[in-house]
């Protein structure tokens, strides 16, 4: 790794100092102007090498070689500040727009040729309906779980599956005590029809 050597002016090591004393930053913003003060080899600064600063700092090597290049090449409040994150793509490929048009594919007709519905088979056909460029059976298996779908059954569909009838009335419970001959007797709880 390169060394980028950090020369602090008397104006930028004062400022450093005033936004660590006020603590009034965030905590990147703070481990970064102190990495940039010890890493200082000006006249006032001290020139500690990254290992010293990494033990001091907690802090990785790598974190204080970054800030060091930063520095150097872009500038003080490039290295202070957190670099901007790349735009990253939609992690959902279903709003619950496209959730109900696959529930609805899947409690419509079956396809023809074929016995029912199949994961693939659901994910080709909401591509060829264009609703969405490409997905995968997965995605399609993760969504229909989500809904609680059940693709081929008869009664497919984002509902609930019905509650089954308690059986208590049949039931009845009676106390009985029971004599084992290492045991005193103890009530148990005996359920008859």
């Amino acid at each position: 790794m390169t060394k980028y050597i950090v020369n602090l002016t008397a104006e930028q090591r004062e400022g450093l100092e005033h936004r660590i004393s006020t603590g009034q930053a965030p905590a990147r913003k703070l481990i970064h102007a102190r990495i940039l003060l010890k890493a200082d080899s000006g006249e006032q600064g001290p020139d500690w090498p990254d290992k010293q600063i990494s033990e001091a700092l907690e802090v990785s090597v790598s974190t204080i070689w970054r800030v060091r290049q930063r520095f150097v090449q872009q500038g003080l409040d490039d290295a202070l500040n957190r670099r901007p994150q790349p735009q990253r793509p939609s992690k959902r490929k279903f709003d619950g727009e496209k959730e109900a048009h696959l529930v609805a594919l899947t409690c419509g007709e079956k396809p023809e040729g074929e016995g029912q519905w199949s994961l693939r088979l659901l994910a080709e056909r909401f591509v060829q309906l264009g609703y969405v460029e490409e997905v995968s059976h997965e995605t399609v298996r993760q969504v229909l779980k989500k809904t609680s779908s059940n693709p081929g059954s008869n009664s497919a569909g984002a509902l609930l599956p019905k509650r089954m009838p308690t059986s208590w009335p049949i039931w009845k419970m009676c106390w009985r005590s029971i004599r084992v001959p290492t045991m005193h007797a103890i009530p148990r709880c005996v359920w008859m029809k």
